[in-house]
């Protein structure tokens, strides 16, 4: 059999040597996904395809022709360059775009979809937009009548079902189907579509292809309100990680900004916040939104402690008296009132777009809560990003505050996640419900409040592999994730995983052990230990920062963190994820496997470990795991099997918070762990480690002998002292 084995190995080498480089080039890390879209039929393709008509043909031509340039690419050949390179000079030269933005323009009409063309191509994408109003409020104002035909209509409607309710409530926005709609049907600013261009993409994704239409005004939607105008909604939009969420959001944002400058040039300030429940993510947010707002005249800024974001009557009132004030009183204050004073005069903020924390521009709100809250008079747009972790009882009282602060009559929210429940979407109508009776306005919602949902609602990325590992042990766990090191090591059935990928644990102390562990795993000839590195909260910013660069640079091979880095961070070149704790929830597993695949790449791996103390906290995970293989239609075998779906056991309600909150009951004690020795026995097989039993006997006793010497040497000085003779007593 071995022989055997040799010998079609040996038989497939010439013929497999060419394709060999596949799976390599299938790797999420060799580059860009040829298409972003995660859903998509050959009808809605062909469909979109007839709707353009001629121009969509040409782009796709000069697009292939491209393409084919790339594939052929020699930089030691002048020949094969200069052909290629002069089409580019005629499609990237400015008189270019704007001629064909004319054209666009001229037959903008023309490209307007009927219901059943928006109803194909949106469906075909699985994308689904809801009205979440009451009936009501979604269908138009009749004419006014009398009451008593009032009353004989209420008698005559007849109740709906529940199905026809969400028929009712269903809306067929016309999707975007190119990026050159944005400047030819919705009209934005030159500048920012032509930063979209440089940006390099080319097609929308499907939450792009959705939400946009929706933000920018599309007529669809305010068809159905009772306003006759465009009406940009408020929106909870759940898609999948990596699906282009943030530009989603950034696009309509600085364009509603850039108009309100050209209408309305004296009033500057803060026009648009959005929220991020990490430094990490706010940062990443920042740097997306700089490429898109140049030229624009937009300025983004990243909050900071210590940042001034709107001006207090208080602190004027107070600066005013300071002034009134005699020089005898000036003397008596100096030294209690400079610290106050310069925090005063510090300037305001003049940022048109602040991206922020919570707890940041909550602080600076309330003043570090000894003062009450302040107000945002001019913000317009409020973007809460992963908005599920920011109602959250952890963020929510920071979050309901900075939106109360809110107080523009022409407020609107948008909510963006890949996992939101129903309680998000219940505490989202409340809270606008409550921000208008606080406004005086009127009890109902005036605009639409819309959730577009693509593919399946809380459901993991369909373009990775996931592997469910039982590991048995501590020790086993370590010893699989030793092989994924060493894939050349692993045999035909194992996993393989390439470098660069992240590993997630349940706490900071299991980060910084499984660090220490791993730490020289990697030969001196490939880097060694600055090749693997640990992040979380306990790190300092420029810490932070530090690691996050050189892991998006490339040095930083492995990185094991916690789940800071779970949500909403976009490494585009990830080749995979490693669970070696499991996720404290569903929600968390679905946010961390989507730091690979993003943007539509294939070849993400996600490896979950999984011990028999986690066995009561499967069944979640694999039940995601068996929708994400079912949305991706694999014929071949599948990862999860029914027998183990039935056999895993069903979690309570009440399991299910705990595990939330505080995760594996089992390596929770690891905290207290050296404390006592009856808790030490009991977290022996908790611990991340190699050595042996006789080992760390050896280490303790060692550890006992140099705290017993220096008890000893510190109970010897007073003793000596009351030895000595100190005279005679009287």
């Amino acid at each position: 059999m071995d022989a055997f084995r040799l010998l079609t190995r040996s038989t497939k080498l010439k013929s497999a040597a060419a394709p060999a480089s596949e799976p390599a080039a299938r790797l999420p890390s060799t580059g860009k996904a040829a298409n972003p879209q995660l859903f998509r039929t050959a009808e809605g393709a062909k469909l979109e395809a007839e709707t353009h008509g001629k121009k969509r043909k040409r782009a796709t031509a000069v697009e292939d022709t491209q393409d084919e340039y790339a594939a052929d690419l020699d930089f030691f050949s002048s020949s094969k360059r200069s052909a290629p390179v002069s089409t580019e000079t005629d499609t990237t030269t400015k008189p270019a775009p704007d001629q064909a933005v004319d054209r666009d323009d001229e037959s903008g009409e023309e490209d307007t979809m009927d219901e059943v063309q928006r109803r194909t191509i949106l469906n075909s994408h699985k994308i689904k937009v809801t009205d979440l109003r009451d009936l009501d409020e979604i269908q138009p104002a009749p004419a006014k009548e009398s009451k008593k035909k009032k009353k004989q209509k209420k008698e005559k409607t007849p109740v709906l079902s529940k199905k026809e309710q969400k028929r009712a409530r269903r809306i067929f926005p016309q999707p975007l189907v190119s990026f050159k709609e944005l400047r030819s049907r919705y009209k934005i600013s030159r500048r920012l579509a032509e930063n979209v261009v440089e940006q390099g993409f080319t097609v929308p994704t499907e939450v792009q292809l959705g939400s946009l239409p929706l933000l920018l005004g599309d007529p669809e939607v305010s068809s159905k309100s009772k306003s006759d105008d465009p009406s940009e909604p408020d929106l909870l939009v759940v898609a999948p990680t990596g699906s282009g969420k943030t530009l989603s959001f950034l696009i309509p944002v600085i364009n509603k900004i850039v108009r309100h400058h050209h209408t309305q040039t004296e009033e500057r300030g803060i026009l648009s916040v959005v929220v991020a429940p990490t430094k990490e993510l706010a940062s990443q947010i920042v740097n997306e939104g700089r490429k898109l707002v140049a030229g624009t005249g937009v300025k983004i800024t990243l909050m900071r402690k210590g940042m001034r974001v709107v001006e207090r009557e208080d602190e004027a009132v107070a600066d005013l008296d300071e002034e009134s004030d005699g020089p005898g009183s000036e003397e008596e204050s100096d030294d209690d009132d400079r610290p106050k004073k310069g925090r005063s005069n510090a300037p305001v903020t003049k940022s048109d777009i602040l991206v922020t924390t919570p707890l940041l521009l909550g602080n600076a709100l309330t003043a570090n809560k000894t003062k009450p809250t302040a107000k945002l008079p001019l913000v317009r747009s409020l973007v809460l990003d992963e908005a599920d972790v920011l109602m959250d009882p952890l963020f929510r009282e920071q979050t309901l505050d900075i939106w109360r602060s809110c107080v523009h009559p022409d407020l609107r929210v948008s909510l963006w996640s890949a996992t939101m429940g129903s309680n998000v979407e219940d505490l989202t109508r409340s809270t606008i419900k409550d921000r208008q009776e606080d406004l005086g306005q009127k009890s109902s919602i005036p605009h639409p409040l819309v959730r577009l949902v693509v593919g399946l609602k809380d459901s993991a990325v369909p373009n990775i592999d996931h592997r469910l590992v039982y590991a048995a042990t501590e020790q086993g766990k370590l010893l699989g994730l030793r092989q994924l090191l060493r894939p050349a090591a692993a045999s035909a059935g194992d996993v393989r995983l390439r470098p660069p990928f992240l590993i997630f644990t349940q706490t900071i102390p299991r980060a910084i052990a499984l660090h220490s562990e791993l730490k020289y795993d990697i030969p001196a000839e490939a880097g060694g230990s600055s090749r693997i590195a640990v992040l979380h909260s306990d790190l300092s910013d420029g810490q932070r920062s530090d690691i996050m660069r050189d892991f998006r640079k490339g040095e930083i091979w492995i990185l094991v963190t916690t789940d800071l880095l779970a949500r909403g961070v976009d490494f585009r070149g990830i080749n995979g994820v490693v669970n070696y704790d499991i996720p404290n929830s569903a929600a968390v597993y679905v946010h961390r496997v989507g730091r690979t695949g993003r943007a539509g790449r294939e070849g993400g791996i996600a490896v979950t470990y999984y011990t028999k103390e986690d066995i009561p906290y499967v069944k979640s995970i694999a039940n995601i795991i068996d929708v994400s293989e079912k949305l991706r239609g694999t014929d071949g075998e599948k990862s999860i099997q029914k027998w183990l779906l039935d056999s895993l056991p069903d979690l309570s309600k009440n399991s299910k918070k705990e595990l939330k909150k505080h995760g594996v009951k089992a390596r929770q004690v690891s905290k207290t762990a050296g404390k006592d020795q009856d808790e030490g026995k009991g977290t022996r097989g908790m611990k991340i480690s190699t050595k042996s039993g006789f080992e760390r006997r050896m280490e303790n006793r060692k550890k006992g002998a140099i705290a017993a010497s220096r008890n000893r040497k510190a109970t010897a000085a007073p003793d000596s002292d009351a030895g000595s003779w100190d005279g005679m007593e009287d």
